[in-house]
């Protein structure tokens, strides 16, 4: 009697977590400069941001060089790796509950309904919202204080000294030494409150692959524009509280009370109108549909492809 290959289970919270990882690294770094210029747009003023994508983007390249649409990508980096991985592994953990119940229950169907998908993204993303806050603050800072260090540059001294630019570590250090820990977890609660974008995001793709998948197989391609659906309407419902996230993140601690969630959106409002709150929505709804697009494209095809690997290596082990 021939020894039955080992069972690869397919609903693995690592496979799902690594996959969501190196697909957030490749699509993040595809669509970086988008999320350059909506951060940028997102917390300077409202005259400096009256420009057009192209001329937003000359504006950048002449004062800093082509590397400043990449200002901040090692942490960005770092933190979608770490983010995605987060996210991933407590969604599929959270599906993996479901589907069980749904067995045990006697339920026609394992897949997740509508309000349990919900509750899978809203585990996973205060979960990664909580460990992951701090990446994003240092990053913001990075991506914005490389902006004013150049417009320093421009307006010093003929042969006076370049300034240094911000590193990733520097600008932690900087932070925590200037306005203490909790710095790094300003724009918190916005950022809680933005667990709801992908739980539309996720819930929406969920009940989409369901009704694809009833009719065909899923393919990276379907994948892809599924993901773009998806992420287009969470991105467009949920952008006033990104933008005050981000002016969150960039305000400086200087001892004073900080400004709480609603009070940054009345000021908003109060000093620009409610356009104010849609700054950057152009390049930041472009980003985020083409780099959820990628990354469900490159998730499913990395996860089959960290199955195979576990499976030959399981396969050697008990060779």
């Amino acid at each position: 009697m021939s020894q039955s290959k080992p069972v690869i289970p397919q609903n693995d919270n690592v496979a799902h977590a690594l996959a969501g990882a190196g697909g957030g690294i490749l699509s993040m770094a595809l669509t970086y400069p988008l999320i350059t210029l909506s951060t940028r747009a997102q917390v300077e003023s409202k005259r400096s941001v009256d420009t057009t994508f192209l001329a937003a983007v000359q504006k950048i390249v002449a004062r800093e060089g082509i590397s400043g649409l990449y200002s901040g990508l090692s942490s960005a980096l770092f933190g979608i790796s770490v983010t995605n991985f987060v996210y991933y592994y407590w969604y599929e953990w959270t599906r993996a509950f479901f589907e069980a119940a749904a067995v045990k229950t006697g339920r026609a169907s394992k897949k997740l309904t509508t309000v349990e998908s919900m509750i899978a993204g809203a585990i996973a993303g205060s979960a990664t919202v909580i460990l992951t806050n701090p990446i994003w603050v240092v990053n913001t800072r990075m991506t914005t204080r490389k902006a004013a260090a150049a417009e320093d540059e421009k307006d010093a001294l003929p042969g006076a000294p370049a300034a240094k630019k911000p590193s990733t570590i520097g600008t932690l250090l900087a932070l925590l030494k200037n306005e203490g820990p909790q710095a790094l977890f300003a724009g918190v609660v916005p950022a809680l409150v933005l667990v709801i974008n992908p739980i539309l995001q996720y819930t929406l793709f969920e009940q989409m692959k369901n009704a694809v998948e009833k009719r065909r197989k899923m393919t990276a391609t379907l994948a892809f524009f599924l993901g773009a659906a998806g992420k287009l309407f969470a991105t467009s419902v949920t952008y006033p509280y990104i933008t005050v996230k981000s002016q969150m993140h960039v305000a400086p601690g200087d001892g004073g009370k900080k400004e709480g969630m609603m009070e940054a959106i009345n000021r908003v409002v109060r000093e620009e109108g409610y356009a104010g709150l849609y700054k950057g929505i152009g390049p930041k709804v472009t980003q985020s549909v083409l780099t959820a697009a990628f990354l469900f494209a490159f998730k499913d095809v990395l996860y089959e492809q960290t199955v195979k690997l576990r499976g030959s290596v399981t396969r050697k082990a008990l060779a």
